[in-house]
């Protein structure tokens, strides 16, 4: 259950804006992560601070909170303050004046090198091709690292210059009443800096769109779900940042024979009434070639047989799975005279040897249970 936001900054429900901002500043000192590195504690208090200081610092979410609760913040479409980068930019001039403007984290994201973005890429692939493995090559259309400019953005020669809305600050504050406001800076964006001498190649973006033919290899035993990383694969970085990463998604295309659960393979195998009956040592077709299995006389459908290591070798090193095989006895249809001459012969044997015991057991019990229940 989320606590109560006046509780977390130790002040009364009637509090001034005043006494909520010093309030927060006190903790937010105390549990920043510049100064609690690696301190996981630390960094679950600033943040639950840090949300309770932007719900009770602003009128309408603060009077909804009042009203509703946590649940009427929820209705309204209020998310939370979200990741550090969006906390230190709409709270710059707090953090300003704790640790030099916008602190140390915000300026190195402003002014240092931008990471790619990462990319996806589904791809689909048979069933055969998961168990074995496979490689393919795919033609990706992604925006990379201007050449001209090496993502910095600038014409050869130039550099980008100091914001002079900003100052280099990427935050702007403004006076309302007694309080002054930060926001992002509406001329860099929050960077801090502009381009006046934009690459004529990416136009100041430091991105170009470009194809690019990857190789994406699959190892065998994946399946559907997989996710594969291909480091350096992505959108291209800007200001000298690292190209991002690829990561490819795999969907297996259910097979016409053969089923997976794991590295296990099951299958089922037709097998005649005869064969069932008197046992024959026949071909099994598994994902690695043919083995021999011997189905013993008397088998009946639905029996599984086993075939040790005849499955999917397991991605992280710890051999093949098994093989199941389930039977499946067909019984004869469209039989002609003669052949129903036979059987009914056959069956009276199986009279006559007391092999049908079974079925007029099972019969009779029955029989005597619904009678029993009836009379």
């Amino acid at each position: 259950m989320a606590r109560d936001y006046y509780e977390i900054l130790g002040v009364d429900r009637n509090a001034g804006a005043a006494d909520i901002k010093k309030s927060y500043r006190k903790l937010a000192m105390k549990y920043h992560p510049d100064r609690n590195p690696g301190d996981l504690e630390a960094e679950s208090a600033f943040k639950e601070c840090t949300e309770a200081y932007e719900v009770l610092s602003d009128d309408q979410k603060r009077q909804i909170y009042d009203t509703y609760g946590h649940e009427g913040l929820k209705n309204s479409g209020y998310q939370g303050p979200g990741g550090f980068d969006d906390i230190f930019s709409s709270f710059g001039d707090i953090f300003g004046d704790l640790f030099g403007f916008g602190s140390s984290r915000a300026q190195a994201r402003r002014n240092g090198p931008i990471p790619g973005n990462d990319l996806r890429y589904d791809t689909r692939i048979s069933f055969m091709e998961a168990v074995h493995g496979t490689t393919k090559e795919v033609e990706l259309n992604r925006r990379d690292t201007c050449w001209t400019c090496e993502g910095s953005g600038c014409r050869p020669g130039h550099q980008r210059q100091n914001c002079p809305a900003c100052g280099g600050r990427g935050q702007v504050v403004r006076s309302q009443g007694f309080f002054q406001v930060s926001s992002t800076c509406p001329q860099c964006h929050g960077e801090g800096s502009i381009i006046t001498d934009p690459c004529d190649d990416c136009r100041g973006s430091g991105l170009v769109n470009r194809t690019k033919k990857v190789s994406i290899k699959i190892p065998a035993g994946v399946d559907t779900g997989a996710r594969m990383r291909l480091k350096g694969e992505g959108e291209g970085g800007r200001r000298g940042g690292p190209t991002g990463d690829l990561y490819v998604i795999i969907d297996v295309e259910p097979h016409e024979f053969f089923g997976r659960e794991g590295d296990n393979i099951y299958c089922r195998l037709p097998v005649s009434m005869v064969d069932a009956a008197l046992g024959v040592k026949t071909d099994v077709v598994t994902i690695h070639g043919t083995k021999k299995l011997t189905i013993p006389e008397g088998s009946q459908s639905g029996e599984v047989f086993t075939l040790r290591g005849e499955g999917v070798k397991n991605l992280r090193g710890r051999g093949r799975g098994d093989m199941f095989v389930e039977l499946q006895v067909i019984t004869p249809t469209n039989l002609c005279e003669e052949q129903k001459k036979v059987l009914k012969e056959f069956d009276t044997l199986c009279d006559k040897h007391g092999q049908n015991n079974e079925r007029e057991g099972f019969f009779t019990k029955m029989v005597n249970e619904v009678m029993g229940k009836t009379g």
